[in-house]
């Protein structure tokens, strides 16, 4: 970043864009309410979206599949004990169960980490849970158990590469629809809280200063926007490079 995110400068507070009147070369994308540099904070924001957006996804992804690997492979009462809780889960909307954590924990980065993270693994159970359902009556599998194969080495040995496709192109979806979450709820005050920057919280600075200073809300909604979808394109295009089937 040009410069410190955090460096407060009341001179230059609310500067316009460079290409404005009144604009600054040193801030070209303005500044805030406080002067501080909004390029930085932009940039700086963007490293806690995907810092956020990737260690939630690790998160669900492993407890979704995981969860999704026992359900599919034992069945029976381990397959409807795991499918009651997805369908508990789902049941809270997903702003509640939000908000009763950080009331609980409070707002911190690490928190909102563990709340997208729970928040997010059923997609996986279920996907996985049905693609094992399909494979563990193969033959493959069914000559790894007369072979006297433990369960652990058939399910992550021969069931669990089986899945990659679908996980990857799952989780790197995931990561947009995360990076939106946490802007939303840093935008509410329930996740990253000032003064660190995060494209959520500068959003919900900004909206104050609308009309008269569009630009310190304007560029961090830009980021988001430009941001998820990039990543998007991104899992369509893993989506068919992994599945030819599926292009329109």
């Amino acid at each position: 970043a040009p410069h410190d995110p955090l460096a407060v400068n009341i001179s230059h507070r609310l500067a316009p864009p460079a290409w404005m009147e009144g604009g600054s070369p040193p801030h070209p994308l303005g500044t805030d309410q406080v002067g501080r540099d909004l390029l930085a904070r932009v940039i700086y924001g963007g490293r806690i979206s995907l810092v956020i957006g990737v260690a939630a996804v690790l998160i669900s992804a492993t407890i979704g599949v995981l969860l999704g690997l026992a359900a599919g492979y034992f069945g029976a009462g381990v397959d409807w004990t795991i499918m009651t809780a997805i369908n508990v889960l789902l049941t809270f909307p997903f702003v509640l169960l939000a908000l009763a954590v950080i009331a609980v924990l409070g707002a911190s980065l690490g928190n909102m980490i563990v709340v997208l993270g729970v928040a997010g693994w059923p997609i996986y159970a279920r996907v996985v849970r049905a693609e094992t359902m399909a494979i563990r009556e193969r033959e493959f599998i069914l000559a790894g158990r007369a072979l006297g194969m433990s369960h652990a080495r058939i399910i992550f040995r021969q069931i669990l590469p089986n899945l990659l496709s679908p996980i990857v192109v799952i989780a790197t979806l995931q990561v947009a629809q995360v990076i939106v979450l946490e802007s939303f709820l840093s935008f509410l005050g329930l996740g990253v809280q000032p003064p660190t920057p995060a494209w959520g919280n500068m959003l919900g600075e900004g909206r104050v200063y609308m009309l008269n200073s569009w630009w310190i809300a304007a560029f961090p909604g830009l980021a988001i926007f430009l941001t998820t979808l990039v990543i998007n394109l991104m899992g369509n295009a893993l989506r068919d490079w992994f599945d030819p089937h599926m292009k329109l």
